[in-house]
């Protein structure tokens, strides 16, 4: 299952931004890539968190049709790890070790799990590497 890059929830939001318009681009070439190139890699967390800011959050809203079709041509195809009980084990080391809320630990336990080298993430400490992960701000 080995990927390049784990790409975090504020990827799949900010592909939606009709105010960040170059974080907007950035954030659709990293999906496009991972798609056409088979270079990225997502979480359920990942696929659930952001369904979840797409239906809830005003700002963020996206009409349901069009998600039902990003299910189908993105978020699916994308989806690579799901839980099991050492991604949460990884994820409780994980917190102990670098004090991230668990939530975010939980990503970088699938970040590891799913092989790649680089997390992209705004949330996490630009440049940080644990294990074999790199955490890249894609934004700066």
């Amino acid at each position: 299952m080995s990927a390049e890059y784990f790409m975090d929830t504020n990827i799949f939001i900010y592909a939606f931004s009709p105010h960040e318009i170059a974080k907007r681009s950035r954030a659709a070439t990293l999906i496009r890539e991972a798609l056409q190139e088979s270079k990225g890699v997502i979480s359920s967390q990942v696929f659930q968190e952001f369904l979840n800011v797409a239906i809830h959050k005003p700002s963020a809203a996206v009409p349901s049709e069009v998600l039902t079709d990003y299910i189908d041509h993105v978020l699916s195809p994308l989806c690579r790890v799901f839980p099991n009980p050492y991604l949460y084990k990884n994820a409780i080391r994980l917190h102990r070790e670098t004090q991230y809320r668990f939530y975010d630990c939980l990503i970088l336990a699938a970040a590891l799990e799913s092989g790649a080298k680089i997390l992209y993430s705004e949330d996490l400490q630009h440049d940080r590497v644990i294990g074999d992960l790199r955490i890249v701000n894609p934004f700066l």
